[in-house]
């Protein structure tokens, strides 16, 4: 069983419903766009229509990317370059949001090397604004990884959070490089950020002292993600730990693999590794298997 009768796990979708991938053999600047499986549905990463259906899911949070546009906007997209998933060239920045909003975002999306394009024609005007996706889903919580490490894009993203309710501000999550995270803690000491500096402290910091029931500052307040196959190292791993956490105001989502390129629990063998009773995150690009699948053992 997955969970517990008062207290389920929840789940991190990523990029909310979308068009996946093999794993194997990816780097940073692979064109994942050029290597999906034979489309199942028709949604498309990071966009409005696909976190509705990783929300309506069972999604608890939903991870998407943001990238800074040349008028200082913030444009919802994974890739740093546009060739790979747009018909535009070039990189996000080079453009404004109102230049991006003509893109057919699904334009390079293909499953047989080339031979055919699906998704052609059918992503114009859905890359969404950061704005857009915040009046959207006002009462939703996001993942937010930030796909670059300019100063620039910390500080004006500093600006715009400053605009936000309270209670909408604090269901978001930040992850990516250091400076723009830096400006964003430093600002927001309450909010919870992650890259993999913070997570190396976090974990080593406790090996070394988890094993009184202390849980040092680098611990606490956060986010982690942590690949299970290192997670089963830790002190009072799985029950105890997951409280500690939750009393230190600490999110842990587990990931498979070692973490690095986005590996999910996306099958029902894969939710069989998890512990009995496993109340914590769960990191899945297949929220719209994984989540029903959950759903159903707890009815």
């Amino acid at each position: 069983m997955v969970g517990t009768a008062d207290k389920p796990p929840f789940f991190v979708a990523h990029r909310g419903v979308h068009q996946t991938f093999p794993l194997t053999g990816i780097q940073w600047d692979t064109n994942t766009a050029a290597r999906i499986y034979p489309p199942e549905h028709a949604y498309l990463e990071n966009t409005i229509p696909s976190m509705a259906a990783a929300f309506a899911a069972g999604a608890d949070l939903v991870e998407f990317d943001l990238q800074l546009t040349k008028d200082g906007q913030f444009a919802v997209f994974h890739d740093h370059r546009l060739d790979y998933r747009t018909n535009g060239q070039g990189r996000v920045g080079d453009y404004t949001m109102a230049e991006l909003k003509k893109l057919d975002i699904g334009y390079g999306y293909t499953a047989d090397g080339g031979k055919s394009f699906p998704f052609r024609g059918t992503g114009i005007g859905l890359m969404p604004s950061l704005d857009e996706v915040l009046t959207a889903f006002p009462e939703r919580s996001f993942l937010v990884h930030l796909k670059s490490n300019e100063p620039q894009l910390g500080s004006l993203l500093v600006e715009y959070l400053r605009g936000l309710p309270p209670a909408q501000l604090n269901r978001l999550t930040f992850y990516g490089d250091a400076e723009p995270l830096a400006a964003i803690k430093g600002a927001f000491p309450h909010l919870r950020v992650m890259s993999k500096r913070t997570i190396l402290k976090a974990v080593l910091s406790y090996l070394v002292v988890g094993w009184t029931g202390y849980v040092p500052p680098a611990m606490r307040n956060t986010h982690l993600h942590l690949p299970l196959r290192y997670a089963r190292w830790l002190w009072g791993w799985p029950h105890r730990f997951l409280k500690r956490m939750e009393r230190a105001n600490t999110r842990i989502v587990l990931v498979l693999g070692d973490g690095r390129w986005s590996e999910g629990f996306d099958t029902e063998e894969d939710l069989a590794l998890l512990p009995l009773n496993y109340t914590g995150g769960i990191w899945t690009n297949r929220i719209e298997r994984i989540g029903p699948l959950v759903k159903g053992e707890r009815q």
